[in-house]
């Protein structure tokens, strides 16, 4: 194996462990190539280990991610649209209603918790949506990494149509926008079908903080 050079060393922990790779022009970060994703793989796999719910696979990159690694997040057409279309086939819509309480989705969205290693499997996690969107305007710490959110019912409204773009925005995001920055909630199991539910009705009841 040839050896890594800084800028690939940098490139790898920004890839795996953090959003630094979205920060900065697209043209000034590190190239990478195929030869040198499967190299830091490979690495990752040498060097770090299993401990508590953290398993290895969450070092393995799958078609999606690895498609936004190779083509530095902007993929061609030819390469996004049939994985976008994969990964809408993959949301599971729940039958009935898919608006639940609000209330609950304002503590999701403030939730950071959950994915720790040290965390028990089976504890449900909470959304940490406030980390990179602002929803409510009430809320005067938020992160940026995403758009506004605020108002969003009030500019978009509350229809059949949008409830299902909502629920399938969260749930699994890559199917809306390849290599959109945000988590897929539902499709990595971080949130259940009635946690869903409930940002939905953040985001759209008339209600709630974010549409006052």
């Amino acid at each position: 194996m040839r050896a890594m050079t800084i800028p690939l060393a940098l490139a790898a922990g920004c890839l795996f462990f953090a959003a630094c790779a979205t920060q900065g022009p697209v043209e000034d970060r590190p190239q990478v190539t195929a030869r040198d994703l499967d190299e830091i793989t490979a690495l990752l796999r040498r060097d770090f280990h299993e401990r508590g719910q953290a398993k290895m696979v969450r070092v393995e990159q799958d078609d999606v991610q690895r498609a936004c690694t190779l083509h530095g997040d902007n993929p061609p057409a030819e390469v996004a649209k049939p994985l976008e279309a994969a990964q809408l086939q993959s949301i599971r819509f729940p039958a009935g209603s898919l608006v639940g309480n609000w209330k609950n989705g304002e503590r999701i969205a403030q939730s950071g918790r959950g994915s720790m290693w040290s965390d028990k499997p089976g504890v449900q996690e909470g959304g940490s949506c406030y980390n990179c969107h602002q929803l409510s305007p009430a809320v005067e710490a938020y992160g940026t990494l995403g758009p506004s959110l605020a108002g969003f019912g009030k500019l978009r409204g509350n229809t059949p149509a949008m409830q299902r773009y909502v629920y399938g925005r969260i749930y699994n995001s890559k199917a809306y926008n390849l290599c959109s920055q945000m988590p897929r909630l539902g499709h990595a199991g971080t949130l259940n079908e009635e946690q869903i539910k409930d940002l939905v009705a953040l985001l759209l009841d008339p209600a709630s903080p974010v549409n006052r």
